[in-house]
């Protein structure tokens, strides 16, 4: 069984801790492990689980890489995709990858993002769905109701199922939309509607020749994509004209809504999407007037509560029902029953060009991160951390100078045609178009302060001349 992980979402009803280029699945929201990190470890016991292929967007390649780095995970392939094109593509690509290891490749289908209580119970839901999916069913796994949400999708069996009844392959009946409070509660009083968890799996080559069958266009775009793919250690570069010429589906409008031969699963193991700051709150532990606190947070007569301090101290007087999530350059108030429209501050921020909803003040690079201390006109400062045997790429800037101070250990700075090491309290100057590079050469990470000045002080102002990342932007 070959996990395909999509690692696609952008998780904007959890802004402002999940940004574009650093979304929820790389955080460790509920656990030391991030999301993407939790989706991957809830499938140890299981025999015969092979090395994953992540799905996910360019922009993250470094992420996946790295956090996957950290569990010892070494993926089959890490497949790119220019820009999202929903679940439908990125599980056609997965099951294309699959092929190339394995005629007989067996799919599960994982977003990267969602929470599991009770892995056991995973495992068992699991297992009764691979003796399905190898007769050629294509199945999904539809979780047990516990209330009537209407934040999400429903599957109708064709019979009824109870909590604690035997776990077995039902045939569905229907796909339906998020529902109504009331139409909910019926649900889930009938017994026959499962939440629709986004969890699939089949046989590579079965889901290949029913999207053939009822999305022809979207699949042989996706084959185009793949066939024209660039490959390198660790990563499959989709070829992006053939990519973008796709059609975005799920899963579900694609495929299973179509096929005669798609089954349900039940899955009563404690599932949770975190499709929001409610979703997260619900399965965090807290204190006895119901607040869940996490940092430097102090409350007064206050009830009820999600509040999350990254950086400073966060005092809540008199609150109740409210999510308050502090970070080092936004702070999220909101009302528990309106966390849903926090995706709509998001689409503020694109309209206006603000690079909140792009990244936090501390962005991280494959070679380590760098963080905005002090922005102003015509200069700006930034603390750099470069990680131990990591180097920037060989690059020139036309419209501003820098300045770097180390202040933590060694560099090894290509300053033109001159290579120097500088060591603590050491500093340099490079002028406006001159090529540069920093290296650090020790074992402990690099610290210095920039200080930029010029005219313009934008991070696609950098022509870049060499690359150990491969990369030819920022």
């Amino acid at each position: 069984m070959i996990p395909v992980i999509l690692s696609g979402g952008a998780g904007s009803r959890l802004w402002p801790l999940s940004r574009e280029t650093y979304p929820k699945q790389f955080l460790p929201l509920a656990s030391e492990q991030t999301m993407l990190q939790m989706t991957m470890s809830r499938l140890s016991g299981l025999d015969e689980v092979a090395a994953p292929i992540v799905v996910c967007n360019e922009e993250h390649r470094f992420l996946v890489a790295e956090q996957l780095r950290e569990m010892g995970v070494d993926p089959q392939a890490i497949i790119l995709e220019p820009f999202g094109r929903n679940t439908a593509p990125a599980t056609a690509l997965g099951a294309l990858a699959a092929l190339d290891q394995d005629p007989d490749a067996l799919l599960l289908v994982l977003p990267a993002d969602h929470i599991v209580g009770v892995e056991e119970a995973l495992h068992h839901s699991l297992r009764t769905g691979i003796e399905a999916a190898n007769n050629g069913a294509l199945v999904t796994f539809g979780v047990v109701p516990t209330t009537a949400e209407t934040g999400y999708g429903y599957i109708k069996a064709s019979s009824c199922y109870r909590a604690g009844d035997p776990i077995t392959s039902l045939q569905v009946e229907r796909f339906v939309e998020k529902p109504d409070r009331e139409t909910a509660s019926e649900y889930l009083a009938s017994g026959d509607y499962f939440w629709n968890s986004g969890m699939f799996m089949f046989r590579a080559d079965r889901f290949l020749s029913e999207l053939e069958k009822f999305a022809p266009e979207l699949l042989a775009c996706c084959r185009d994509a793949f066939s024209e793919a660039k490959r390198d250690v660790d990563f499959v570069r989709l070829d992006e004209k053939a990519f973008a010429a796709i059609k975005g589906d799920s899963i579900d409008y694609a495929v299973m809504e179509h096929t005669d031969n798609a089954a349900v699963v039940p899955l009563d193991a404690g599932w949770n999407d975190i499709g929001s700051w409610s979703a997260l709150s619900d399965i965090s532990d807290s204190d006895d007037r119901g607040n869940f606190t996490t940092g430097d947070v102090l409350t007064e007569d206050s009830n009820n509560n999600y509040i999350r301090a990254e950086h400073r101290l966060v005092a809540a007087v008199g609150i109740t029902d409210h999510v308050i999530v502090e970070t080092a350059d936004a702070v999220l108030v909101a009302a528990r029953d309106h966390v849903q429209d926090v995706k709509q501050i998001v689409e503020q921020l694109k309209n206006e060009g603000r690079s909140e909803c792009l990244h936090h003040r501390c962005v991280y690079r494959p070679w380590g991160s760098y963080e905005n201390i002090d922005v102003e006109d015509r200069f700006q400062v930034k603390r750099i951390v470069v990680k131990p045997g990591e180097s920037l790429s060989l690059q020139m800037h036309h419209h501003r100078a820098e300045h770097w101070v180390v202040v933590k250990g060694t560099a090894r700075v290509t300053r033109g045609e001159e290579i120097m090491n500088l060591a603590e309290d050491e500093s340099t100057y490079i002028p406006l178009g001159m090529k540069h590079r920093l290296e650090n050469p020790g074992k402990i990470p690099l610290e210095i302060i920039e200080i930029q000045t010029g005219s313009y002080l934008g991070e696609d102002d950098i022509v870049r001349f060499d690359d150990v990342y491969g990369r030819s932007g920022n």
